[in-house]
């Protein structure tokens, strides 16, 4: 593990051999929710030794529809994780959107996220490495593997070397997502950590009601093989009840069935390291 992650983690106990965990509910709906979830999601990771961090984004500004629920406020929602981080103890995450974003949201959150779709936003991927913090960055749903070096180049050129790359996919068609294991592989030859985004990777964007779709029953497969083929770390975005979730709820995990599904995929690590 990198020195940067193992400093992240400093304040847990955890299986080195482990891999580690980026999880929370898709958007800050409220501080009872992202409390709930943290909780939960916290006490598991101490039993099975996983390192954690807490996910959730204080704003969804990549909706397909204009009707969709974007977020209780930037301030109000960044607060609220910067609160839940130093009540459980959790490095948290969020993604921005802007250049200008950037410098705000490291005012709160441990790690800055770069979505998906711009990943090759070249002022957004400096300004968030100039932060000093760490920086995940997703791979676009247009490129393979190789191509994100570029991505991880434009950060390094800031003096930031603390730099993730999070597979989720490659658009297959207009309403669907597919996922080449090459990319694992292809990414960790840059020399950097690799997530699997275990949820958006089974999105079924583009749907005719403005609602994403997804197929959440697959969730365990996808995040089993990217650990089989050598994923540093797994990310999955879960809710209590997923039905009623303000976002993307059509391919988040069901909180109560998180615990089970990483009992297995230690099973898993365990044999492949």
């Amino acid at each position: 593990m990198e020195k940067y992650l193992e400093d992240l983690f400093s304040q847990q106990q955890y299986d080195k051999n482990n891999f580690f965990l980026i999880a929370g509910p898709c958007v800050v709906e409220s501080e009872a929710l992202i409390n709930e979830v943290a909780e939960k999601v916290s006490g598991i990771c101490k039993r099975l030794g996983i390192p954690y961090i807490f996910k959730s984004s204080y704003k969804k500004a990549n909706r397909t529809s204009a009707n969709s629920f974007t977020g209780i406020g930037d301030e109000e929602a960044l607060q609220l994780v910067k609160k839940l981080g130093q009540k459980f103890n959790l490095p948290t995450t969020s993604d921005i959107h802007t250049a200008g974003e950037a410098a705000m949201a490291a005012n709160y959150v441990d790690i800055l996220q770069i979505p998906a779709f711009l990943c090759r936003q070249t002022d957004l991927l400096i300004a968030a490495g100039e932060t000093g913090k760490i920086v995940n960055v997703k791979k676009g749903q247009f490129l393979n593997g190789p191509s994100m070096k570029f991505a991880v180049e434009k950060i390094h050129n800031t003096g930031n070397t603390k730099v993730g790359l999070i597979e989720r996919g490659n658009t297959f068609g207009y309403q669907d997502l597919v996922v080449d294991y090459r990319n694992i592989a292809w990414m960790k030859e840059i020399k950097v950590p690799v997530i699997m985004d275990c949820t958006h990777s089974l999105q079924q964007p583009n749907q005719s009601a403005g609602v994403t779709g997804g197929n959440p029953e697959l969730i365990e497969t996808i995040a089993k093989a990217a650990i089989a083929t050598g994923a540093d770390g797994l990310f999955i975005e879960t809710h209590p009840n997923p039905a009623v979730a303000k976002s993307d709820g059509a391919n988040m995990l069901q909180l109560d069935l998180l615990e089970p599904l990483l009992e297995k995929i230690i099973r898993i690590r365990q044999a492949v390291i």
